[in-house]
């Protein structure tokens, strides 16, 4: 290789490293100061990969929709006097005034026993509830990736109208919806005509 090639092949490789580097502060400042526009985009897709709308679990529920598996965090006795239909006891409470959150082999044990093929929906006692985002960050760091259901057990019991849209609260009554002892058990209404939105925006 003579000079004049030496020269060309050293010119080509210091502008590579330019644009390279130039790149990766671009592709790195990005990362580090998010436009507000990419903190929404962020926002809503963990929203969405998180989060199952009430309205649409009942709906599951109603069409027979066997592809998930509703998980109680309450403890086993408050599971035991009422639930929702279909939903599983793994406590994340002892009682109803004490966390279990330590007995992290008990809980992880419980999940690694639900079919793998489904999706888990988890829930616990109310919309600001902890316990469910606790148990789902717990589970995640091991490998188990469960969804959040966007409501808890005393909004689902205790206030139906405030979820279900306001043409079906003639239609449709919690207690449809709730079973009791230690069975999942399934919802007495099983064919609902509430709700026929389907496909991406649907109930």
């Amino acid at each position: 290789m003579n000079n004049g090639q030496s020269v060309l092949v050293l010119a080509g490789a210091l502008i590579l490293g330019l644009l390279g580097g130039i790149l990766g502060a671009v592709v790195s400042d990005k990362a580090l100061h998010p436009s507000e526009e990419d903190l929404i985009t962020e926002f809503y897709d963990v929203e969405n990969a998180v989060h199952v709308s009430p309205h649409s679990l009942r709906k599951m529920m109603e069409k027979g929709d066997s592809s998930y598996v509703l998980v109680d965090l309450r403890s086993a006795q408050e599971y035991e006097k009422e639930h929702i239909a279909g939903a599983v006891s793994i406590p994340a409470y002892k009682d109803p005034d004490t966390s279990a959150y330590g007995d992290i082999e008990r809980i992880v044990g419980g999940f690694e026993e639900l079919p793998k093929d489904k999706g888990i929906i988890v829930y616990c006692y109310s919309m600001p509830c902890m316990t469910g985002r606790k148990i789902g960050k717990m589970l995640a760091e091991r490998g188990i990736y469960v969804k959040h259901l966007g409501i808890g057990w005393n909004e689902w019991r205790y206030q139906w109208t405030l979820w279900n849209h306001e043409h079906e609260w003639n239609l449709t009554r919690a207690e449809d919806y709730i079973v009791s002892g230690k069975e999942p058990g399934a919802p007495k209404k099983a064919a609902s005509k509430a709700c026929p939105i389907e496909g991406e925006f649907g109930c």
